[in-house]
């Protein structure tokens, strides 16, 4: 399997792999990602160069977003004093689903924040979806807080504010990474 940068044209496919997995967690019970998400938000993550997508031949396995900037609100001034990088929005597909690839993506994002320079891979995920967390619990993230005051960068409530982190470190993947040298800018 590859590792590539997402692409501009690849917006409507990154939509409809959210869709799909926003409908499998309503599935679940859960009520994580049920508001669309905005293409042009997406598309700005996408030309950032901080979204990423695991194929397997033609078909995407999978997506993650990795970035060198908070959301705002989340962690404190003395750790975004520490270089860190900042997972969201990772995605398996369903068809790809059981696979172990959420934790090699996992992996492979805590190698690359690794070689920028990072001491933490650093998350948030969404507050109520008990199983997520105890997943990346599982996936060696130790829980730091969860922070639900404020106001979500979409403008809507703050729902995804558990927050976690793990020392970024290198890692054998598995993955056949063809991304950019990664930088915390």
């Amino acid at each position: 399997m590859k590792i590539r940068s997402a692409q501009p044209e690849d917006v409507a496919q990154l939509l409809a792999f959210r869709e799909e997995a926003a409908a499998w967690l309503l599935q679940l019970g859960s009520d994580q990602w049920q508001r669309p998400y905005p293409a042009d938000r997406l598309l700005a993550t996408i030309e950032a160069g901080s979204v990423f997508m695991l194929t397997d031949g033609a078909e995407t396995a999978g997506t993650i977003t990795l970035d060198p900037e908070a959301e705002e609100g989340l962690w404190t001034d003395l750790e975004l004093s520490e270089p860190s990088m900042f997972v969201t929005k990772l995605t398996i597909a369903r068809s790809h689903a059981g696979r172990g690839l959420g934790g090699q993506l996992l992996d492979w994002a805590g190698d690359r924040a690794y070689r920028a320079g990072a001491k933490w891979l650093r998350l948030d995920a969404w507050t109520t979806n008990d199983g997520l967390q105890r997943y990346y619990l599982r996936q060696g993230f130790e829980y730091i807080r969860t922070v639900s005051e404020g106001v979500a960068v979409n403008g809507g409530p703050r729902v995804s504010g558990w927050l976690a982190q793990r020392s970024a470190e290198p890692a054998a993947h598995g993955f056949e990474d063809v991304t950019p040298r990664p930088t915390l800018r």
